[in-house]
């Protein structure tokens, strides 16, 4: 699905208050979009006062420190996420932010959406003095999740952000959200509201998304007509609505939600009158033309818990294996109403 430009206007700044000044030209091969894209993006976040201008580059309100020689003697934080991953980036400014206070260095990688990408990432910044890492893998298959058995043994305190590793990483120390908890508030509140025929949307492409799925199922098993279906660009979900007579949705995340809301509107489904909405991610769920209802999961507090983990690690004040959950929240907002009988 084409990316909006709220969502990459958001990894700009993401990219730029991880390094402090970032080329345009750096930017829009990162993002994969043009750089007569990136410099309107970068004038208008500019205009708002969120970063500054300068020739050819895009600079952070909040400048980076550049480490002092004898830190970097000492060793670095690799950082690995993702490309093109908004949600991951708030996390990993979580993370970033927490451990630049505590006066270490941090290294960002960037791993292409490429399968198997991350390892040889990982391998060639532990070639450099790296006292730690921090990673989100993408995962989008249970056989990537399987292949990635060698983060077992990096060689250096290794700590999965917004990741619950399985199988042969299950012992790995990992910060993530409580995902079940997530769908059991979206489901509630619609249920509070009256509604019994719920369609889940989500894509079977993230550990996310397949949580999502599977809590779902569990906890709308006594509804009526609850059904789940994977959402694309191609799956027709206005149909789906009407043919299972659906009168609220949950989509995972914000950009299919606000797709789904725009094709409602143009068929005649009014929102939420005639179909509630509630969104999982809460990245951009806000900035609709009605804005949605979501399930904010606590991404910047997750980087955060994330790294103080890893400093514990680092310290030697934790030998035990951790695995921490945070709860997500709900945000109530437009996209979602008492259903009304008729």
């Amino acid at each position: 699905m084409r990316e909006s430009s709220e969502a990459r206007r958001q990894r700009i700044l993401a990219v730029t208050a991880s390094r402090g000044t970032v080329k345009v030209s750096d930017l829009a091969e990162e993002l994969d979009v043009s750089i007569v894209t990136i410099r309107r993006d970068v004038e208008e976040l500019a205009r708002l006062g969120r970063l500054r201008r300068g020739h050819g580059v895009a600079r952070s309100l909040t400048p980076v420190e550049q480490p002092e020689p004898r830190q970097a003697a000492n060793g670095s934080i690799a950082l690995v996420v993702p490309e093109r991953h908004t949600y991951l980036y708030e996390t990993m400014n979580g993370a970033r932010k927490t451990l630049e206070e505590a006066g270490m260095r941090v290294v960002l990688h960037i791993a292409p959406q490429v399968r198997g990408a991350e390892r040889p990432i990982v391998e060639k910044a532990l070639t450099e003095p790296v006292q730690g890492l921090l990673m989100a893998p993408r995962w989008r298959t249970f056989e990537e999740e399987a292949e990635d058995d060698w983060l077992a043994d990096t060689g250096v305190p290794t700590v999965l952000m917004e990741r619950r590793p399985n199988g042969g990483l299950r012992a790995m120390n990992s910060v993530c959200s409580d995902h079940w908890y997530g769908m059991h508030l979206a489901v509630k509140h619609l249920t509070d509201l009256g509604h019994r025929r719920i369609v889940l949307a989500a894509r079977d492409d993230s550990p996310t998304a397949r949580v999502l799925r599977r809590a779902f199922r569990e906890i709308s098993a006594d509804l009526e007509d609850a059904v789940t279906v994977r959402s694309s660009p191609d799956t027709g979900l206005v149909d789906v609505l009407r043919e299972h007579r659906a009168t609220a949705a949950v989509l995972h995340g914000d950009e299919d939600a606000l797709m789904l809301v725009q094709q409602m509107m143009l068929a005649g489904m009014e929102v939420p009158r005639m179909c509630s909405v509630v969104s999982y991610d809460d990245v951009v769920a806000s900035l609709g033309s009605i804005p949605l209802t979501a399930v904010a999961p606590p991404k910047t507090e997750v980087g955060r818990v994330a790294a103080e983990l890893l400093l514990r690690k680092l310290k030697g004040e934790v030998a035990a294996t951790e695995r921490i959950e945070l709860l997500p929240a709900l945000k109530i907002r437009s996209s979602t109403e008492r259903l009304t009988v008729s």
